[in-house]
Protein backbone atom coordinates (compact mmCIF):
# COMPACT_ATOMS: atom_id res chain seq x y z
CA UNK A 1 0.00 0.00 0.00
CA UNK A 2 1.27 3.31 -0.70
CA UNK A 3 1.27 6.30 1.67
CA UNK A 4 -1.60 9.22 0.48
CA UNK A 5 0.57 11.89 1.43
CA UNK A 6 0.13 15.70 1.21
CA UNK A 7 3.96 16.24 2.23
CA UNK A 8 6.51 14.30 3.14
CA UNK A 9 6.56 12.03 6.04
CA UNK A 10 9.69 11.16 8.29
CA UNK A 11 9.51 7.78 10.23
CA UNK A 12 12.23 7.96 12.46
CA UNK A 13 13.41 6.72 15.53
CA UNK A 14 15.97 7.48 18.16
CA UNK A 15 18.55 5.82 20.75
CA UNK A 16 19.35 7.90 23.79
CA UNK A 17 21.31 7.89 27.04
CA UNK A 18 18.46 6.88 29.17
CA UNK A 19 14.67 7.36 29.23
CA UNK A 20 14.71 10.79 30.99
CA UNK A 21 13.36 13.29 28.73
CA UNK A 22 15.07 16.33 29.99
CA UNK A 23 18.61 14.65 30.19
CA UNK A 24 18.70 12.42 27.54
CA UNK A 25 20.87 13.17 24.87
CA UNK A 26 20.72 10.86 21.14
CA UNK A 27 23.47 8.45 20.15
CA UNK A 28 21.64 7.66 17.15
CA UNK A 29 19.01 8.64 14.75
CA UNK A 30 17.81 7.22 12.21
CA UNK A 31 14.73 8.24 9.47
CA UNK A 32 12.71 7.08 6.41
CA UNK A 33 11.95 10.63 4.30
CA UNK A 34 8.97 9.52 2.38
CA UNK A 35 7.79 11.91 -0.30
CA UNK A 36 4.26 12.43 -1.81
CA UNK A 37 5.11 10.62 -5.01
CA UNK A 38 6.72 7.31 -3.33
CA UNK A 39 10.57 8.81 -3.62
CA UNK A 40 12.74 7.54 -0.03
CA UNK A 41 15.43 9.07 1.68
CA UNK A 42 17.03 6.98 4.60
CA UNK A 43 19.68 8.81 6.76
CA UNK A 44 20.87 7.01 9.96
CA UNK A 45 23.86 8.36 11.99
CA UNK A 46 25.83 7.92 15.48
CA UNK A 47 25.50 10.83 17.78
CA UNK A 48 28.22 12.17 20.64
CA UNK A 49 25.97 12.93 23.44
CA UNK A 50 28.87 14.69 24.53
CA UNK A 51 28.78 12.35 27.95
CA UNK A 52 29.65 9.22 28.84
CA UNK A 53 26.69 6.59 27.72
CA UNK A 54 25.36 4.21 30.32
CA UNK A 55 26.84 1.05 30.54
CA UNK A 56 23.13 -0.25 30.67
CA UNK A 57 22.34 1.65 27.11
CA UNK A 58 25.52 -0.08 26.04
CA UNK A 59 24.57 -3.46 26.23
CA UNK A 60 20.71 -2.72 25.33
CA UNK A 61 21.83 -0.88 21.82
CA UNK A 62 25.53 -2.24 20.99
CA UNK A 63 26.18 1.65 21.11
CA UNK A 64 29.38 2.37 22.92
CA UNK A 65 31.63 5.48 23.76
CA UNK A 66 34.49 4.36 21.72
CA UNK A 67 31.21 4.36 18.92
CA UNK A 68 30.54 7.62 19.27
CA UNK A 69 33.63 9.41 20.19
CA UNK A 70 34.76 10.91 16.67
CA UNK A 71 31.17 11.32 15.71
CA UNK A 72 29.15 14.85 15.26
CA UNK A 73 27.31 16.15 18.41
CA UNK A 74 23.80 16.83 17.79
CA UNK A 75 24.03 20.50 17.72
CA UNK A 76 26.29 19.63 14.15
CA UNK A 77 23.96 18.20 12.82
CA UNK A 78 20.76 19.89 13.73
CA UNK A 79 20.32 22.96 11.33
CA UNK A 80 21.17 20.20 8.23
CA UNK A 81 18.53 17.80 10.16
CA UNK A 82 16.10 20.74 10.70
CA UNK A 83 16.31 21.75 6.99
CA UNK A 84 15.45 17.99 5.99
CA UNK A 85 12.44 18.03 8.30
CA UNK A 86 10.91 21.26 8.03
CA UNK A 87 7.85 20.58 6.09
CA UNK A 88 7.44 17.40 7.38
CA UNK A 89 5.01 14.98 9.15
CA UNK A 90 6.32 12.93 11.62
CA UNK A 91 5.79 8.89 12.53
CA UNK A 92 7.75 6.77 15.16
CA UNK A 93 6.77 4.09 17.71
CA UNK A 94 6.03 5.40 20.80
CA UNK A 95 7.23 9.03 19.16
CA UNK A 96 4.42 11.31 20.43
CA UNK A 97 5.44 10.02 24.14
CA UNK A 98 9.08 9.72 24.02
CA UNK A 99 11.31 10.52 20.58
CA UNK A 100 9.55 13.90 19.32
CA UNK A 101 10.02 15.38 23.14
CA UNK A 102 13.89 14.23 23.22
CA UNK A 103 14.21 15.38 19.43
CA UNK A 104 12.74 18.94 20.54
CA UNK A 105 14.85 19.28 23.43
CA UNK A 106 17.84 18.33 21.45
CA UNK A 107 17.18 20.97 18.74
CA UNK A 108 16.22 23.71 21.66
CA UNK A 109 19.57 23.04 23.16
CA UNK A 110 21.14 23.36 19.57
CA UNK A 111 19.67 27.11 19.03
CA UNK A 112 16.91 25.26 16.76
CA UNK A 113 13.49 26.49 17.13
CA UNK A 114 11.57 23.65 15.12
CA UNK A 115 8.13 23.96 15.98
CA UNK A 116 6.27 20.48 16.13
CA UNK A 117 2.64 22.03 16.21
CA UNK A 118 3.15 22.34 12.68
CA UNK A 119 3.27 18.85 12.06
CA UNK A 120 0.81 15.95 11.90
CA UNK A 121 2.54 13.02 14.81
CA UNK A 122 1.54 9.45 13.94
CA UNK A 123 2.48 7.55 16.72
CA UNK A 124 2.32 3.54 15.49
CA UNK A 125 2.04 2.30 19.11
CA UNK A 126 -0.82 4.30 20.29
CA UNK A 127 -2.53 3.01 17.20
CA UNK A 128 -1.65 -0.52 17.63
CA UNK A 129 -2.74 -0.08 21.12
CA UNK A 130 -6.82 1.61 19.93
CA UNK A 131 -7.01 -1.21 17.14
CA UNK A 132 -5.95 -4.19 18.98
CA UNK A 133 -7.57 -3.55 22.91
CA UNK A 134 -5.40 -4.95 25.28
CA UNK A 135 -8.35 -5.29 27.57
CA UNK A 136 -9.98 -8.07 29.46
CA UNK A 137 -12.95 -9.14 26.56
CA UNK A 138 -10.48 -8.73 24.62
CA UNK A 139 -8.41 -11.60 26.01
CA UNK A 140 -11.39 -13.72 26.47
CA UNK A 141 -12.31 -13.39 23.02
CA UNK A 142 -8.48 -14.52 22.40
CA UNK A 143 -7.91 -17.10 24.88
CA UNK A 144 -11.72 -18.28 25.14
CA UNK A 145 -12.78 -18.43 21.55
CA UNK A 146 -16.08 -16.51 22.46
CA UNK A 147 -17.30 -13.10 22.92
CA UNK A 148 -17.12 -11.90 26.96
CA UNK A 149 -20.88 -10.26 26.60
CA UNK A 150 -22.18 -13.58 25.38
CA UNK A 151 -21.50 -15.56 28.79
CA UNK A 152 -21.37 -12.19 31.46
CA UNK A 153 -22.87 -9.26 32.66
CA UNK A 154 -20.73 -6.52 31.99
CA UNK A 155 -18.42 -4.25 34.48
CA UNK A 156 -19.47 -6.85 37.46
CA UNK A 157 -16.65 -7.65 39.43
CA UNK A 158 -17.76 -11.70 39.87
CA UNK A 159 -18.36 -11.73 36.35
CA UNK A 160 -15.15 -10.22 35.61
CA UNK A 161 -13.90 -12.74 38.45
CA UNK A 162 -14.61 -15.80 36.60
CA UNK A 163 -13.79 -14.71 32.99
CA UNK A 164 -10.39 -13.46 34.30
CA UNK A 165 -9.91 -17.32 35.97
CA UNK A 166 -10.69 -18.48 32.31
CA UNK A 167 -8.20 -16.35 30.68
CA UNK A 168 -5.36 -17.66 33.03
CA UNK A 169 -6.35 -21.29 32.15
CA UNK A 170 -6.60 -20.39 28.64
CA UNK A 171 -2.84 -18.41 28.48
CA UNK A 172 -1.77 -21.71 30.42
CA UNK A 173 -3.36 -24.01 27.63
CA UNK A 174 -2.26 -21.67 24.40
CA UNK A 175 1.39 -21.54 25.64
CA UNK A 176 1.71 -25.00 26.97
CA UNK A 177 5.52 -26.55 26.47
CA UNK A 178 5.10 -28.37 23.16
CA UNK A 179 2.07 -26.41 22.31
CA UNK A 180 3.70 -23.96 19.55
CA UNK A 181 6.10 -26.01 17.81
CA UNK A 182 6.68 -23.16 15.27
CA UNK A 183 7.15 -20.38 17.87
CA UNK A 184 8.95 -22.82 20.67
CA UNK A 185 10.27 -19.64 22.92
CA UNK A 186 6.09 -19.30 23.46
CA UNK A 187 6.38 -20.95 26.87
CA UNK A 188 4.37 -20.56 30.21
CA UNK A 189 5.09 -22.89 33.10
CA UNK A 190 2.08 -23.79 35.04
CA UNK A 191 4.10 -22.30 38.06
CA UNK A 192 3.48 -19.22 40.39
CA UNK A 193 6.51 -18.18 40.57
CA UNK A 194 7.47 -18.44 36.64
CA UNK A 195 4.28 -16.77 35.90
CA UNK A 196 4.60 -13.48 38.78
CA UNK A 197 8.19 -13.12 37.02
CA UNK A 198 7.02 -13.17 33.68
CA UNK A 199 3.65 -10.61 34.82
CA UNK A 200 5.86 -7.56 35.90
CA UNK A 201 6.10 -4.71 33.54
CA UNK A 202 8.63 -2.70 36.01
CA UNK A 203 10.78 -2.72 38.61
CA UNK A 204 8.66 -0.97 41.14
CA UNK A 205 8.85 -1.70 45.12
CA UNK A 206 6.40 0.23 46.24
CA UNK A 207 3.07 0.33 43.89
CA UNK A 208 3.54 3.92 43.14
CA UNK A 209 7.15 3.48 41.60
CA UNK A 210 8.23 5.81 44.23
CA UNK A 211 10.78 3.14 45.14
CA UNK A 212 12.23 1.25 42.18
CA UNK A 213 14.51 -1.81 42.12
CA UNK A 214 18.20 -1.11 40.86
CA UNK A 215 21.07 -3.01 40.03
CA UNK A 216 24.28 -2.64 42.70
CA UNK A 217 27.41 -1.75 41.00
CA UNK A 218 31.04 -2.14 41.65
CA UNK A 219 33.51 0.97 41.55
CA UNK A 220 34.05 0.34 37.44
CA UNK A 221 30.05 0.49 36.94
CA UNK A 222 29.56 -3.50 36.40
CA UNK A 223 27.40 -5.21 37.54
CA UNK A 224 27.78 -7.06 41.32
CA UNK A 225 26.23 -10.74 41.48
CA UNK A 226 25.13 -12.86 44.14
CA UNK A 227 26.19 -16.96 44.31
CA UNK A 228 23.58 -17.98 41.50
CA UNK A 229 25.35 -15.02 39.21
CA UNK A 230 22.06 -12.76 39.44
CA UNK A 231 22.60 -9.12 39.63
CA UNK A 232 22.28 -8.11 43.07
CA UNK A 233 19.35 -5.12 43.75
CA UNK A 234 19.15 -2.35 45.30
CA UNK A 235 16.05 -0.29 46.29
CA UNK A 236 16.48 3.41 44.81
CA UNK A 237 14.33 6.42 45.12
CA UNK A 238 12.75 7.12 41.50
CA UNK A 239 11.83 11.01 41.94
CA UNK A 240 13.28 14.17 43.94
CA UNK A 241 16.21 15.41 44.56
CA UNK A 242 17.78 11.87 45.59
CA UNK A 243 16.62 10.20 42.41
CA UNK A 244 18.80 7.08 41.98
CA UNK A 245 20.10 7.26 45.40
CA UNK A 246 19.78 4.09 47.58
CA UNK A 247 17.20 4.90 49.71
CA UNK A 248 19.20 3.33 52.42
CA UNK A 249 22.13 6.18 52.43
CA UNK A 250 19.42 8.75 51.93
CA UNK A 251 18.13 7.89 55.35
CA UNK A 252 21.10 6.84 56.83
CA UNK A 253 22.40 10.80 55.95
CA UNK A 254 19.31 12.28 55.94
CA UNK A 255 17.18 11.14 58.21
CA UNK A 256 14.72 14.20 57.66
CA UNK A 257 13.52 12.99 54.58
CA UNK A 258 11.84 10.10 56.00
CA UNK A 259 9.56 12.16 58.19
CA UNK A 260 9.11 14.56 54.70
CA UNK A 261 7.53 11.69 53.15
CA UNK A 262 5.58 10.11 55.84
CA UNK A 263 4.08 13.64 56.35
CA UNK A 264 3.73 14.34 52.83
CA UNK A 265 1.00 13.44 49.57
CA UNK A 266 2.60 9.76 49.20
CA UNK A 267 0.10 6.38 49.64
CA UNK A 268 0.44 4.46 52.36
CA UNK A 269 2.01 1.73 50.61
CA UNK A 270 4.84 3.99 50.04
CA UNK A 271 5.34 4.99 53.27
CA UNK A 272 5.15 1.19 54.52
CA UNK A 273 7.67 0.16 52.07
CA UNK A 274 9.94 2.97 53.46
CA UNK A 275 9.37 2.20 56.70
CA UNK A 276 10.71 -1.19 56.50
CA UNK A 277 13.58 -0.28 54.12
CA UNK A 278 14.16 2.08 57.43
CA UNK A 279 13.78 -0.48 60.15
CA UNK A 280 15.68 -3.07 57.97
CA UNK A 281 18.76 -1.21 57.89
CA UNK A 282 18.80 2.12 59.15
CA UNK A 283 22.90 2.94 61.01
CA UNK A 284 21.63 4.70 64.34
Amino acid sequence: MKLNLKKPLVIFDLETTGLDLVKSRIIQISYIKVHPDGREERGNTLVNPEEPIPPFVTQLTGISNDDVKDKPTFKQIAAKLGELFTGCDFAGFNSNGYDIPVLAEEFLRAGIDFDFSKCHMIDAMNIFRKMERRNLAAAYKFYCGRKMEDDFEAHRADEDTEATYRVLMGELDKYAPGANPDEPEKVLENDMNFLHEFSKMNNNVDFAGRIVWSEVKDANGAPVTDTDGKPKMIEVFNFGKYKGVPVIDVLNRDPGYYGWILQGDFTYNTKQVLTRIRLRGVQH
